[in-house]
């Protein structure tokens, strides 16, 4: 497929690219050789491969999914500039 400049120029504007004019016949180049690479990756025949998401067969590793209290309340507050009756105190901002 072949681009020519307009398009070219189409496009940059499009992507908000600023392109001098001497540099739109290497940029439709470029877009040209891109959908040719494009052309060539449909020409592969996939059929009977598995979609993948590694190279390496591989299974994430997981943990029970279990609900805990925390009872951390005394190392959370401990971070706090100003806690009073076991909650953050913070400066009021409504009147």
């Amino acid at each position: 497929m072949s681009i020519d400049t307009e398009t070219a120029r189409k496009v940059a504007h499009l992507a908000r690219i600023k392109v001098e004019d001497d540099a739109l016949p290497a940029l439709a180049s470029e877009f040209s050789a891109i959908l040719d690479f494009i052309e060539q990756l449909n020409e592969v025949d996939i059929d009977g491969v598995e979609p993948m998401t590694s190279v390496t067969p591989q299974r994430l590793k997981r943990r029970d999914d279990v609900i805990t209290d925390g009872d951390q309340q005394a190392a959370v507050l401990a971070n706090a500039p100003d806690a009073r009756e076991g909650f953050f105190a913070v400066p009021k901002v409504v009147e």
